[in-house]
């Protein structure tokens, strides 16, 4: 149901400050009670085994939270539940200070999911209005508009499980809230000012816009309650709980981007991953194994993976971390064979669910599994070689490297697979001088350059990278111990003792693994800067610093480096709640307003990535590109719309667009003439792709002054030139 309000000006609506500012400090002792009398205490009733409590009360004891008794299980699930609104409250604030969200037309909240964001809400939207939801679906899985005139499974191609998801939720609740007759939103007419006409905002979960980011923020305040127990469980202490959501709040913009760009695939899909390691952290913990704990895990990473295509790389370097304390023997084969299995089975679900995506079965984390699976089905054969330990784990090692990559190779041969070999190009770059289109368009993004020269320096200000340190040092010295002990004894494989707390050399090579990732591309600083915070709890952790509380009593180191930590980081926290914004975007708004009025339904359209997405999501015409860029065949389409970028002659550009059946191209000046750094303007890319061409004048150039006789103007404005395609 929908009522309308009074008017409001934009004005009137001060961004709220967040209230992360007045929150109190969580994990304070609360005073005891007058009277209460010193003595043995009964133990409380445990809850019954079939009710939710019973139920919520195993999982806590096999995650080991329940040492303290009920009551510690239940401070640490209020800690945790209290982790979870703030930073809920915290993203919720920064998106709406940011953006003016809640004012926006509908339109406009539209253009503010730029890029990718709004490829992925236009799935969401589809299915939204549809006239039933098997309607919706099955529109999407036989999309005409995205990548015209070819008509594609848009659920297999783009990760779009979350959207499906979410606009089930959403037709629900809107249908259940009518038939009780409860209001969903609120709508206002709000005057913009600047000789600009009126607009209608909605306001409430009965907007689609809202409901979709409302339920992002509302799982991410979710991930920080996994953060609070992953950090408890891993340190031994609640205290490791309240480092770790603290040191994640001090370095908020490191950690996450999800308060600017909610619908990304990693806002869906991160959460789920930190659930995951957690889980294997407690695999790798537990002395005896159970079907509860591998069945979770399963699960966690089908939900991993599901809603991202990256996550797949995330998990190789996780199966490469147990691999090698594995091979060191930090855990045993029994318990890897079951992780093993375990990865397969997600990875098999996974293919099923998304249609056959053959990028799953080709990827390096299936040729990994493969390798290992094989290697320990082999193990007893290697028992049988005489060398000492050492020479067995770089057999071990080579074995892996090597099978991977080359069963890597040979599936994407056999099954004719180049979607991610821009991956494999992007990587090559990174080390030698390779260079290629498709690679450039990635390096000269900031998000995929190195990591900047400042990441570090910030870490270092909120001490996060000294405490680390510290952390990954007290790691490395155990791992020394142990594996010194073997070595300097002369051991042979035979050797049946096990090393004890795998799962804190686990995590630092994750961290190792993490940091590499990050170093070579910035925008995977996403998982690196998260997992330090995790790894910070540790400085709570009596494995490693047990010699210091012993001297020092825990509570004082903790709330020593918190306080120290809390100087930048609570300058930081202001920084944040300092952006103040409105999100507009005229000339984008007039572009999207003509082609609805002034172009024919199935009108086919051809431009920048970034401005395609929103020309499908807000127009609702056919594109032929869009920002979706890993697929191969979707690179090369993208390619020939982007020589109008080149210095190719305008017939030869023109002859390609109609192949593709273009009938407009939007073109943008500022994409002629846009550099972020020397080598990286469209013009300097195509020279690298097109050498015979170089030092020729940028088509675009050339069409801003004069578009005849092969193209005609029929729209431009301060940023945009609709050109329509001459056919012969």
């Amino acid at each position: 149901m929908v009522l309308q309000a009074r008017s409001r000006h934009r004005g009137e609506a001060a961004p709220k400050p967040s209230p992360l500012r007045g929150a109190s400090e969580p994990g304070e002792r609360a005073p005891s009670s007058p009277g209460r009398r010193k003595g043995p205490r009964a133990e409380p009733a445990p809850p019954a085994r079939g009710s939710v409590a019973g139920r919520l009360a195993a999982g806590l004891r096999a995650l080991g939270l329940r040492r303290a008794g009920r009551g510690g299980t239940w401070s640490t699930l209020a800690l945790a539940a209290f982790a979870a609104l703030l930073h809920w409250s915290h993203i919720t604030h920064l998106f709406e200070n940011d953006r003016h969200f809640s004012h926006l037309s509908t339109l406009e909240r539209e253009m503010a999911f730029r890029t990718e964001m709004g490829l992925y809400y236009s799935y969401f939207k589809t299915v939204v209005e549809a006239p039933s939801f098997v309607t919706g679906v099955q529109m999407i899985m036989n999309d005409k508009l995205t990548e015209y005139p070819l008509v594609i499974n848009t659920l297999k191609r783009f990760n779009l499980y979350p959207e499906v998801i979410l606009a089930s939720w959403y037709r629900i609740y809107t249908r259940i809230m009518d038939l009780i007759g409860v209001q969903t939103k609120i709508c206002w007419t709000v005057t913009r000012g600047e000789g600009l006409s009126p607009v209608e905002s909605c306001e409430g979960l009965g907007d689609p816009a809202c409901f979709y980011v409302a339920v992002i923020f509302m799982l991410n305040g979710l991930m920080m309650a996994l953060f609070f127990i992953y950090g408890t469980y891993l340190s031994g202490s609640r205290l490791g709980g309240l480092v770790t959501v603290l040191c994640f709040f001090f370095n908020h913009g490191e950690c996450t981007r999800v308060m600017w760009t909610p619908p990304l695939r990693e806002s869906f899909s991160y959460p789920f991953l930190v659930l995951q390691m957690l889980l294997v952290t407690h695999i790798l913990r537990a002395t005896k194994l159970y079907r509860g704990s591998l069945i979770a895990l399963c699960m966690s990473n089908v939900f991993f993976m599901l809603p991202w295509q990256f996550a797949q790389f995330v998990l190789l370097t996780q199966i490469a971390s147990l691999f090698a304390i594995y091979v060191v023997g930090y855990i045993d084969i029994y318990k890897l064979r079951k992780i093993i299995y375990i990865h397969m089975i997600s990875l098999a679900l996974c293919f099923v669910l998304m249609f056959g995506n053959s990028m799953l079965l080709t990827s390096y984390y299936a040729s990994s599994l493969a390798v290992i699976w094989g290697m320990l089905a082999m193990k007893p054969r290697l028992l049988k070689m005489n060398v000492s330990d050492l020479s067995l784990w770089v057999i071990q090692g080579c074995v892996w490297l090597f099978g991977t990559v080359v069963l890597k190779y040979l599936t994407s041969r056999i099954f004719g697979i180049a979607d991610d070999a821009h991956i494999g190009n992007l990587l090559t770059s990174k080390f030698f001088s390779y260079k290629d289109f498709d690679t450039l368009l990635y390096t000269c993004a900031a998000e995929f350059d190195f990591m900047e020269k400042e990441t570090p320096v910030r870490y270092t200000k909120t001490l996060l990278l000294p405490v680390v340190l510290v952390v990954f040092i007290a790691i490395v010295r155990k791992i020394t111990s142990d594996v010194w002990c073997v070595i300097g004894k002369q051991q042979t494989h035979t050797r049946k003792q096990q090393f004890d707390h795998g799962e804190l050399v686990y995590h630092a090579l994750q961290l190792l693994a993490y940091t590499a990732l990050g170093i070579l591309i910035m925008r995977l600083k996403l998982f690196l800067t998260p997992h330090m915070c995790v790894m910070a709890s540790l400085i709570c952790s009596k494995q490693l610093f047990g010699w210091l509380f012993c001297k020092v009593h825990p509570g004082a180191v903790v709330f020593a480096v918190l306080a120290a930590m809390s100087i930048q980081g609570s300058a930081n926290l202001q920084t944040q709640w300092s952006v103040v914004g409105e999100f507009s975007n005229l000339p984008q708004e007039e572009l999207i307003e003509w082609i609805k009025y002034s172009t024919k339904p199935d009108a086919v359209f051809a431009g920048a990535m970034p401005t395609m997405a929103s020309v499908k999501l807000s127009a609702l015409r056919p594109v032929v590109n869009h920002p979706h860029y890993e697929d191969a065949g979707l690179r090369a389409r993208t390619k020939i719309v982007y020589s109008m970028y080149s210095r190719k002659s305008a017939e030869e550009v023109k002859r390609e667009l109609i192949k593709l059946k273009v009938n407009y191209y939007i073109l943008e000046e500022s994409w002629c003439i846009r550099r972020s750094k020397p080598g990286c303007s469209m013009p300097e890319i195509w020279d690298v792709e097109d050498p015979a061409n170089a030092g020729k004048t940028p088509l675009c150039n050339l069409l801003v002054k004069d578009s005849k006789p092969h193209f005609t103007t029929v729209f431009h404005n301060s940023v945009y030139k609709v050109l329509e395609v001459i056919k012969e």
